[in-house]
């Protein structure tokens, strides 16, 4: 099985030009994917709102162009567009595989004075894969403000344990096909984006912490296979907003304990030019 996680920025390449194909086959150039996990994807940002982007609804977009992928969209930014549309911005999971349960969580947005800031989700899809059932989970977490940062690495913390408890727990408590029907929740859980900090961060630290109850740690993809290699450039490799710029290494994916075992490689393709971050490409078996 094999997942690609990309920070595709409204699918906007180095060149300047938005084109949601593109970013498509680009990632098929990477791999035969199951499953895609995306991030900054757009809906009605034309420019110069969003440079180079159009009045397109990209959600729409990328799901016709993968017709064999169930695409499941994930709004943080809902806003009116002065048009009578209103504007969405997010991510988007695109899966190969049946999906069961969708949950959108919408993580935290305290108040930080003057720094800007924008709403963030983390969207989760129980996916039916060859391998088991999988939480799969893609988020894009604040960028300016590192307070709200670590606000949302604890909400990502409560999202996976409190999925895990369900996963333990495994009762069905109705099925009638109705809301209520119990979806069961596996404990395998991959969560994967723009984490928006670094691997000697506090927040990357924070992501691997142990939990007080009985769910276990999160493990970082790329540690569990290439130990003390360091994490390869995710962002500003091509693209950056000043010379001499520092390259930035903020994209992750993180597994718990049971999928551990199961990665076989995890990449960065550092040649594509389709966005101004490198995508990750994760194979499980």
């Amino acid at each position: 099985m094999i997942l690609v996680t990309w920070n595709v920025q409204w699918c906007r390449g180095v060149d300047g030009r938005v084109d949601p194909a593109r970013i498509v086959d680009a990632a098929r150039g990477l791999a035969d994917f199951d499953l895609l996990c995306l991030q900054e994807v757009a809906d009605n940002y034309p420019d110069p709102r969003l440079a180079g982007a159009g009045e397109a609804d990209q959600f729409a977009c990328l799901a016709d162009l993968l017709p064999g992928y169930q695409a499941v969209p994930g709004i943080a930014v809902d806003q009116p567009g002065g048009d009578g549309r209103r504007r969405h911005f997010g991510n988007m999971i695109l899966s190969r595989f049946p999906v069961r349960q969708v949950y959108r969580h919408l993580l935290p947005y305290p108040c930080d004075p003057g720094v800007p800031g924008m709403p963030r989700i983390a969207l989760e899809a129980v996916v039916a894969t060859p391998l088991g059932d999988l939480r799969v989970v893609t988020t894009h977490l604040e960028y300016y403000s590192a307070m709200q940062r670590m606000a949302q690495v604890e909400a990502l913390r409560r999202i996976y344990a409190d999925g895990h408890a369900h996963a333990r727990d495994a009762r069905i408590t109705m099925d009638d096909g109705g809301p209520f029907h119990t979806f069961l929740r596996p404990r395998a859980t991959l969560v994967a984006g723009d984490c928006n900090f670094e691997p000697d961060s506090d927040e990357y630290l924070r992501m691997l912490a142990g939990f007080d109850d009985a769910t276990p740690p999160l493990f970082d993809a790329w540690r569990q296979l290439h130990r003390d290699l360091p994490h390869p450039t995710t962002f500003r490799l091509h693209e950056k907003t000043a010379p001499g710029e520092p390259e930035l290494h903020c994209d992750f994916v993180f597994v718990s304990g049971e999928l551990r075992a199961r990665l076989c490689d995890v990449r960065v393709d550092l040649d594509t030019q389709a966005s101004d971050h490198q995508p990750i490409v994760v194979t499980l078996a």
